[in-house]
């Protein structure tokens, strides 16, 4: 569950802009923005307590309890989203959002299959494949699960896991189509088949292979460049 709280102190931005936000993560800050019930705070905060954070066992859905520095108030907060460096992978960018401990909200949650290769469709050689990895729930703060586990070591070949199919959890409501969100599946493994030549292809073919085999006339290959093997241009031989 994403019962643990963690303790995350910022520090408020004095200057806005691009250039201040990559100097500050030159300097091991992540630039952000709390959201709060009144107004919004720019913010930095140090990477390392940032990711400490967000590794924790509650993970992406922590409760952060926020504090700007220089306040003794705390923030219950959770992560509203975040921007990651395509290459390197570090978060440059996180939006916070203060909420209510006693009142529900909206979030993301990942599914993890459970017991995959012990299914019987999978035993048989069937290919196990995670339709949907992710899915909406509502729940109090601290009740949001870092995720929900799948049984899938029943699953015969063909089977179909939907969202119907998953256990409920206790304070937690699934916001999905139940029967329209398919979760998992098992299914007989593709062949790769070549498709057939077209008889364009086919042809094309033909001629190439002809194009090859074809024979230079003979005494081609002795004829000089200008084409004057057969002698100077009026006269006879003899």
């Amino acid at each position: 569950m994403a019962g643990e709280r963690i303790r995350l102190e910022v520090k408020e931005r004095e200057r806005l802009g691009s250039r201040e936000s990559r100097r500050m993560r030159k300097e091991g800050l992540v630039p952000g923005v709390l959201y709060g019930r009144s107004e919004p705070h720019a913010i930095c905060i140090p990477e390392r307590e940032l990711r400490r954070a967000l590794t924790s066992e509650g993970g992406l859905n922590a409760i952060l309890d926020v504090v700007l520095e220089g306040q003794k108030t705390t923030h219950p907060s959770i992560l509203k989203q975040y921007q990651q460096d395509p290459l390197k992978g570090r978060v440059t960018h996180v939006d916070l959002q203060e909420v209510r401990l006693d009142v529900k909200i909206h979030a993301t949650v990942p599914i993890h299959l459970v017991g995959g290769d012990d299914a019987p469709g999978v035993r048989e050689g069937g290919v196990l494949s995670q339709v949907t990895r992710d899915v909406n729930v509502e729940a109090l703060p601290m009740e949001i699960p870092e995720h929900i586990d799948l049984d899938v070591s029943r699953m015969e070949m063909n089977d179909t896991l939907r969202l119907a199919d998953l256990l409920a959890t206790e304070g937690v409501t699934l916001l999905d189509d139940p029967e329209g969100t398919v979760l998992a599946t098992v299914t007989m493994p593709t062949r790769e088949v070549e498709p057939e030549p077209t008889e364009e292809e086919l042809a094309e073919g033909e001629e190439a292979a002809l194009a090859e085999g074809e024979e230079a006339p003979e005494g081609a290959a002795d004829q000089p460049a200008g084409g004057d093997a057969a002698g100077e241009p009026g006269t006879t031989e003899g």
